[in-house]
């Protein structure tokens, strides 16, 4: 199994977008890319540490290479926010991949150059180290599949939900 690092806002949309996908064995919500040590959801949030929530993906390459990976990322949330989701505001928000390889990095890379032409703006996509990778806190594991009714799981994690099973059908 291959595994990529995502950070796309919020960690409850990044994650639900690659549940059940076809070839994804895993997602975990996670935090990376800060100085400290095993934080915790109350200082990433409290913007701390200098985190990312992000989501760890685990997925076998020859059902779903990172290259689509990167496509459904790219699709679930807006890569020219800096930042920021929406109304979710901070760092730990910003829009970042963290490889784990070389050749992850180089497909990352190409991956902005290639779709930059069909954003209006300019993609703020940080390509990072996956420094202190932390599994984020039970709780926030299959966060939407538990609380489909819960009000931010409606306006926002939902609709990315479907935006993603319509652009990627084949892979549900």
């Amino acid at each position: 199994m291959a595994r990529a690092l995502l950070g796309g806002g919020c960690f409850w949309c990044t994650e639900g977008a690659f549940k059940r996908m076809k070839g994804v064995t895993s997602a975990l919500p996670a935090y990376a890319g800060g100085e400290t040590v095993n934080p915790d959801y109350r200082s990433v949030c409290d913007g701390i540490t200098g985190h990312a929530e992000i989501v760890e993906v685990e997925f076998d390459e020859s059902i779903i290479p990172y290259d689509t990976i990167l496509d459904v990322f790219f699709t679930v949330h807006d890569p020219t926010q800096l930042n920021r989701q929406g109304n979710d505001v901070g760092t730990q928000y910003r829009s970042c991949i963290m490889p784990l390889s070389d050749e992850q990095k180089t497909i990352a890379v190409q991956k902005i150059a290639e779709l930059q032409p069909i954003f209006d703006n300019k993609i703020v996509t940080t390509i990072e180290d996956p420094i202190n990778f932390t599994i984020a806190e039970e709780y926030h594991h299959d966060y939407y599949a538990r609380n489909p009714y819960q009000g931010y799981c409606m306006a926002v994690v939902g609709p990315k939900i479907a935006k993603i099973r319509k652009k990627f059908a084949h892979l549900h």
